[in-house]
């Protein structure tokens, strides 16, 4: 088929423009809307037959004349030109720039819908990256070459999150931090221009590819930026051999534009009117980040998206979890009570953590210290919901002893400040410093070596105690017991 254009529009909806009688058309072929005032809209073929053809276009389809459109089909993919001068850029979901500067010009260009790693080619993820970030580095330590995605909800500081993981991010023993490629759909002019002089003002804008689809900017572009944004990462990657770090927020916005364009086509609906192939079309963008043999580079990504009705169970939470290595929760309970970061324990997980601690990056001790971490702060997690049933003066000496250190975890090593970088030995001594609240016959899962380098136990006094927020009658009780049992700990 010759590059012609066409004037057989039979219908637009939405986003979606129909046409009948072009035979050939390929599948995903790059298309130029024109319409009767000259203006151009980009597009892309989604459905094609003999008989008729669907154009998706990115500007929607609002005014336009049907009987005078104009629709040229180029023969190729969407593309994205790729040079290294992409860095400190600003782009749009189509790899235009937003920063008033000139076009990235090189003869290298690529398909934006490229192919998810082949399995064979992949090299496990092992090199523990360092995000200054307690709750991450201590117990759901972020790899290099992994999916760890962040669960938020409207109104959790997800951005803020993402904004500090981007600026501190860093691979222990290297000399450079993490090139960083951060794609954000629809999200408002106020986010953008945080994430913009938040970059500009760390000095990290440098090392940044941003492509950013606002609220206002037609929403079917969001369908191609997080496509566009991978591929900038894999010439980044393997091309340059850079370690790349690639945020992407908020999914949830991406799949509420495939939600739109699938109703708009007709299909199935499946769960909460999303369609069937909502699981595939995620693994499609997830998988394009990892590892490859023989190639110093590698993605490690970074999705976040907003639960609906803080719902986990939701499709779009649901169908990452199972495509992607972990996740990192938000509660807004905590976030309520003015922690910063909310992340919520018991639910986040990171799979690819054991193999990325405990070695030469990390501390020998890590990974036992983030087992009896999550123990502890479990068991006081009980302690606390039977308290709010019969009273805490009820609870006996261990359990108020769990009390204390429930709320001086969630005081100190959960909270931190937004621009406060932890080490990770900073953040293990911390973790000692806290499990030192509690007395060594009840951490069952560090060693003795351990308890005898790093526990304080026997140096924990009533001073202390109300440092961590204990009232002076309770380190009154620990002095006289009225457990004999106890009193023989103490001692």
């Amino acid at each position: 088929m010759k590059e012609k254009e066409y004037r057989m529009a039979t219908a637009a909806r939405g986003a979606l423009l129909f046409m009948q009688g072009i035979p050939g058309v390929p599948l995903g072929d790059r298309v130029v809307v024109r319409d009767h005032r000259g203006r151009k809209r980009n597009g892309q073929v989604i459905l094609t037959s003999d008989e008729t053809v669907l154009v998706q276009v990115f500007e929607g389809t609002d005014d336009l004349d049907l009987e005078r459109t104009w629709v040229r089909f180029l023969e190729e993919p969407f593309t994205l030109p790729l040079s290294p001068d992409m860095l400190g850029r600003v782009f749009n979901g189509v790899g235009q720039p937003k920063d008033g500067r000139p076009p990235i010009i090189s003869a290298l260009k690529r398909n934006v819908n490229g192919a998810p790693v082949n399995p064979s080619a992949r090299s496990y993820p092992r090199e523990f990256i360092q995000t200054g970030i307690s709750t991450i580095d201590g117990l759901n330590s972020l790899v290099r070459g992994q999916k760890l995605p962040i669960f938020s909800g409207s109104g959790l500081p997800h951005n803020r999150l993402a904004a500090q993981i981007v600026r501190q991010a860093k691979l222990l023993g290297e000399a450079a931090n993490f090139v960083v490629v951060f794609a954000a759909m629809g999200v408002s002019h106020t986010d953008a221009r945080f994430f913009e002089e938040d970059f500009e003002s760390s000095g990290v804008l440098g090392n940044v590819v941003m492509f950013i689809n606002l609220a206002d900017d037609p929403p079917m572009e969001r369908l191609i930026l997080p496509r566009t944004a991978l591929t900038a990462a894999e010439y980044l990657a393997f091309d340059l051999d850079r370690h790349v770090l690639a945020v992407v927020t908020d999914m949830t916005h991406y799949a509420e534009a495939l939600r739109e364009v699938a109703t708009a086509k007709g299909d199935v609906p499946a769960r909460k009117g999303y369609p069937g192939y909502l699981y595939s079309d995620l693994a499609e963008i997830y998988e394009r980040a990892g590892r490859i043999h023989d190639r110093h580079g590698s993605i490690t990504m970074v999705p976040v998206l907003s639960m609906p009705s803080d719902d986990i169970t939701h499709p779009i939470p649901d169908l990452t979890g199972y495509i992607t290595e972990g996740q990192i929760v938000l509660s807004r309970e905590l976030h309520n009570q003015g922690a910063y970061p909310p992340v919520t324990v018991p639910p986040s997980l990171s799979r690819l953590m054991k193999d990325g601690i405990g070695k030469d990056d990390t501390r020998e001790d890590h990974p036992r210290v983030a087992s009896q971490l999550y123990a502890s702060y479990a068991r006081a997690l009980e302690a606390r919901n039977l308290a709010s049933i019969i009273g805490a003066e009820e609870l006996s000496e261990r359990d108020r002893l769990y009390l204390a250190f429930a709320d001086a975890f969630e005081k100190r090593f959960v909270t931190q400040g937004e621009q406060e970088d932890r080490s990770i030995v900073e953040t293990l001594d911390l973790a000692w410093e806290l499990l030192s609240l509690l007395p060594p016959e009840t951490l069952g899962r560090v060693t003795e070596a351990d308890l005898k380098k790093y526990h304080n136990w026997e140096v924990v006094s009533a001073e202390r105690a109300n440092w961590y927020g204990r009232t002076s009658e309770d380190s009154a009780d620990e002095e006289h017991p009225a457990d004999p049992q106890a009193a023989g700990r103490v001692s």
